[in-house]
């Protein structure tokens, strides 16, 4: 199966020594990602102020639900060409390959028409504070200008992904982000631009990843080699990326639709909680894509062991990675609750800013495992090609929640520390859900592989 130093064998031999082989490059290059995203609003919360922090972090919620739908269509690509890949049908998985980075492309350039036209409106939706909403507007129109990239990026490394490859895209996000950080110091301290000079940074680091992973598909050998004459979209591949992509790209945009809610309660608190919001919830990011990592390898193994119809092995995969995201998520959680203070000085000097941004932490770190088990669940029965119902379970549970919390209980106690206590009470409640959904699909799907 592994064909060269990149990929993993996925359907043989050990499994936690190649999970943790395939998350932690991936886990890498997602903290890099915050890193560099991070290096935004360090450097325009000391250099620009606390509006333009705040005007920063206004954007972050509502650049999640649109840009969600189109990434979770990613998985859709990592989940079918992992299965034609392990299965050896090299011909479907070419064909495959060339119909998601015309996606790709297509949704790019769609979602920078969509977010350029409709920013400033959809920030007045969510009550932007108007001493923010002008910056936070003219942020949001320059980064989804660079959707076209942002998207070639994430559906090329999704490929590379269905191979075992996280390796590559790593040193691809390096580089790119390296270039990111510069454009930053440039723009902001030596070119005074303030969020327009962070955004522009931003999209010209995604320009530089998307050439990187396209030209890494087009010099790789066999099956997932990539020819711009080739680019086509063809309905029976799309139709089966759909199949689970959209379900879980409508899960992440619902889900973060809940957090434009929060943020919006967020928002009533003022600037100072906003940029303390930002900067706590910049931290969550770390955590979360650490144990994502763990999830797209759990979707990844599952989907290639699926096609060679290896049902216990799909078991022990989804076993270890609830050992690996539990423990990876215990120890950065703690950590960040211990060091809060200090994590949150990174950020930002304001001391009030510092103490709205411990309110959060406080009560959202210490318990991320479960988040990370929320999660696994779902990936799994991406993995074996059930999204919908997840899907549905994971709104209910997750949004439903947060939803009863913010509207049901939060106006009779105002504090950003009981508002975000919806935060571990939704992750439970779906766990629930989700793992009671996962016994069924399982059962199913021994049945369909007739073992």
């Amino acid at each position: 199966m592994k064909k060269n130093k990149y990929e993993i064998d996925m359907v043989n031999g050990s499994i936690m020594d190649k999970l943790i082989s395939f998350s932690l490059p991936l886990m890498a290059t997602s903290i890099l990602q915050l890193m560099f995203n991070a290096v935004d609003i360090i450097v325009v919360g000391h250099f620009s102020g606390s509006d333009a922090l705040a005007a920063v972090g206004a954007t972050t919620a509502l650049i999640n639900i649109f840009t969600n739908l189109f990434i979770g269509i990613s998985m859709g690509t990592n989940v079918l060409c992992a299965r034609y890949y392990a299965a050896g049908h090299d011909k479907e998985m070419s064909e495959s390959v060339h119909t998601a980075i015309a996606l790709a492309l297509l949704s790019g350039v769609l979602m920078a028409v969509v977010g350029f036209l409709l920013a400033g409106w959809a920030l007045g939706l969510m009550d932007t504070p108007s001493d923010v909403i002008g910056q936070s507007t003219l942020y949001m129109k320059i980064y989804f200008l660079g959707m076209p990239f942002f998207m070639l990026y994430n559906y090329g490394a999704a490929v590379l992904r269905a191979v075992g490859d996280t390796k590559r895209p790593l040193f691809f996000l390096l580089f790119a982000g390296m270039a990111n950080v510069v454009l930053d110091l440039l723009l902001v301290i030596v070119i005074p631009l303030g969020v327009a000079g962070v955004a522009i940074g931003t999209v010209a680091s995604q320009m530089v990843s998307s050439v990187l992973v396209l030209r890494c598909l087009y010099q790789s050998e066999g099956s997932y080699q990539f020819r711009f004459r080739k680019l086509s979209i063809k309905g029976v591949y799309v139709k089966r990326i759909f199949q689970v992509g959209i379900p879980a790209g409508i899960q992440s945009t619902v889900i973060n639709f809940s957090n434009a809610l929060l943020q919006s309660s967020v928002n009533s608190f003022g600037s100072i909680a906003m940029a303390g919001y930002t900067a706590a919830n910049n931290i969550l990011g770390f955590l979360y894509v650490s144990v994502n990592a763990v999830t797209q390898a759990c979707m990844s193994f599952t989907s290639q062991n699926y096609s060679v119809k290896k049902p216990k092995r799909m078991d022990r995969v989804l076993l270890d990675c609830i050992f690996l995201s539990a423990g990876i998520s215990a120890v950065l959680g703690i950590g960040a609750y211990v060091f809060g203070t200090q994590l949150l000085g990174i950020y930002t000097s304001d001391a009030e800013v510092i103490r709205c941004g411990l309110e959060i932490v406080s009560i959202t770190t210490v318990p991320y495992f479960l988040c990370g088990i929320m999660d696994l669940f779902p990936g799994a029965m991406r993995g074996m090609g059930y999204s919908a119902v997840p899907m549905v379970l994971s709104v209910i549970g997750t949004v439903g929640t947060r939803i009863l919390w913010i509207y049901g209980f939060f106006p009779q106690n105002r504090s950003l520390h009981f508002l975000f206590i919806s935060y571990p009470g939704s992750w439970i409640a779906t766990i629930a859900m989700q793992a009671v959904c996962f016994y069924f699909v399982r059962k199913r799907c021994r049945k369909v592989l007739g073992v």
